[in-house]
């Protein structure tokens, strides 16, 4: 018996044949993603061995990483991503039937693992692990809060920032997953927390329920003005998911040896970053950084893989003490996981954006 995968439903059937759906690159992105840039295509899977299991996506990641990184590989590549996914069958004791593990497994339904790197559609070199307890908690929390956008924010925040209480701590992409967490965890930490987002009710999300200090509407508001009003004093340190024009405007507003933690540039995600002449143009921010005296770090949540437990468990306490509130934007269906990735570039969502199969 064959398995037939239709409307995003999960109907997996043992037998000679084993079919996955995955999401497959015909091409590179040009600008805004189109639906023509990728394509849904069926991939047989051989029986399991000896040492291998069969997992079954239950939730797939979408990022704006995926945005950049995907211009890096062939086409013909399952699209870039994560996903927590339940183990069907299994013949790796270490990897029981029943337990839900979280790997960099691309988009696709179903896939065999053999307890080591799955290659093709990895950005980072990570074993699939099991999820820990997470008691009455979602599993889709792995994707998020206590995931990788969780990890971004724990580490991206307090080893480059090093936060002290009492100073001002300015967050781009507030609303986002990484952007939302990290103003909690300064907040957690004493600080005064001003954060940056895209519309009026994100604002209001900010500070009605995450606790921001004040929060700031880019699309309508004069940012340098807003600032200035936010902390008159300026910024100990920023945390900075967008890039441009804003980033550079807050480098000029740092309090002397302010620190800069940047983990990403959504700003420029559409255009072609091998050809710097597409870049968006921004203000020349090497004036502001030497009269500051800044300090400022690129962060990559890969350099901490030796560390990743450590942020997802300090995550889970957070959030059970209630000290860290979350919000996920939840897409139905697996066919409708690229609508869920362009709503996400667009900045749809609030919090951590994902797709449940």
């Amino acid at each position: 018996m064959a398995l037939k995968l239709v409307s995003g439903t999960r109907n997996y059937c043992t037998g000679a044949m084993r079919i996955a759906k995955k999401w497959v690159l015909v091409k590179h992105f040009k600008g805004e993603p189109k639906s023509s840039d990728l394509k849904i295509v069926e991939e047989e899977l051989p029986p399991i061995k000896d040492g291998e299991y069969l997992t079954q996506a239950e939730y797939i990641s979408v990022d704006p990483y995926q945005r950049r990184y995907i211009t890096k590989y062939p086409l013909g590549i399952t699209m870039l991503g994560s996903q927590v996914a339940q183990i069907i069958e299994s013949k790796n004791p270490n990897y029981p039937v029943g337990k839900r593990v979280v790997g960099w497994l691309g988009w696709r339904s179903h896939t065999i693992l053999d307890g080591k790197a799955f290659p093709g559609a990895a950005v980072m070199d990570q074993i699939p692990y099991i999820i820990p307890d997470f008691g009455d908690l979602p599993p889709s929390l792995a994707l998020g809060i206590a995931g990788m956008p969780g990890n971004t924010a724990y580490f991206g925040l307090l080893e480059v920032c090093k936060p002290k209480a009492g100073e001002t701590l300015v967050v781009t992409g507030a609303a986002g997953a990484v952007g939302s967490h990290v103003g909690q965890i300064g907040k957690i930490k004493g600080m005064r927390v001003i954060g940056i987002a895209g519309s009026e009710e994100k604002c209001r999300w900010l500070t009605d329920e995450l606790g921001f200090d004040y929060a700031i509407n880019y699309k309508t508001a004069n940012i340098g003005e807003e600032l200035k009003r936010a902390a008159p004093e300026g910024f100990d340190c920023f945390f900075d998911n967008v890039g441009g024009q804003i980033s550079s405007t807050i480098i000029y507003q740092m309090k002397q040896m302010g620190r800069v933690s940047v983990v990403g540039s959504i700003s420029s995600y559409n255009e072609d970053e091998r050809d710097i002449s597409t870049l968006p143009k921004a203000t020349i921010i090497q004036p502001g950084i030497v009269s500051g005296e800044l300090t400022i770090r690129g962060i990559r949540v890969a350099s901490f893989l030796d560390r990743w437990m450590e942020g997802i468990e300090q995550n889970l306490q957070w959030i059970r003490e209630g000290k860290l509130q979350y919000r996920e934007t939840v897409t139905e269906g697996f066919e409708n996981t690229f609508k869920a990735f362009t709503g996400m570039l667009k900045g749809d969502n609030f919090g951590k954006a994902i797709v449940k199969i």
